[in-house]
């Protein structure tokens, strides 16, 4: 026998797999969420496209990598920011990452959605760390040899859990997601 439903709606699931193996409804995410707070009791970091890639860097560092990093031609974003970001974190870790296209779902809010196995803080580490990664290639590939020390120099003296500690701080982050969210750092 076959289930009623509203005519015009589809039988769909709006479940979302997790990294961690649980399942969550796509509504559970709403765009204010920085961490889930999971069945399996991990806390989750939770990534929209609109979230600003200021979320992980200061301003002045987003221009400077919008001004470095073009997009292909082919890209639907038309300045580097956060979709790219999450395409580097899947890049490096593709099995703790799950990316949920939400363009066909109107009642979630967001667009693209990433659910990461680590919480908001350790993937700030990572965004950071693979943005100097990036960085250092690109000073690699510099006319000046002086520019390439000069950077070198720099990152001897930079520590990325003191820099994410530090920006966090200065962000004076607050809890945005409410009791579903956990920690919005």
């Amino acid at each position: 026998m076959t289930e009623p439903r509203v005519p015009g709606t589809e039988a769909n699931d709006d479940r979302i797999d997790l990294p961690c193996g649980e399942r969550a409804d796509q509504g559970t995410f709403d765009i204010g969420m920085r961490e889930y707070a999971c069945t399996c009791g991990d806390q989750h970091a939770v990534v929209m496209d609109m979230h600003p890639p200021s979320r992980f860097f200061p301003e002045s560092i987003v221009s400077v990598l919008r001004e470095a990093i073009a997009p292909a031609e082919d890209d639907q974003f038309d300045e580097f920011g956060t979709p790219h970001l999450m395409g580097a974190v899947m890049e490096q870790l593709p099995d703790d990452v799950v990316a949920v296209d939400g363009t066909e779902n109107g009642t979630v809010g967001w667009a693209m959605l990433w659910v990461t196995e680590m919480d908001a803080r350790e993937l700030h580490g990572v965004v950071v760390e693979l943005m100097v990664e990036l960085m250092d290639h690109a000073v690699s590939h510099a006319d000046s040899d002086a520019t390439a020390t000069e950077f070198e120099e720099q990152m001897t003296d930079f520590d990325v859990a003191e820099f994410v500690d530090a920006y966090r701080e200065a962000r004076e982050w607050e809890d945005e997601s409410g009791p579903r969210g956990g920690d919005a750092r």
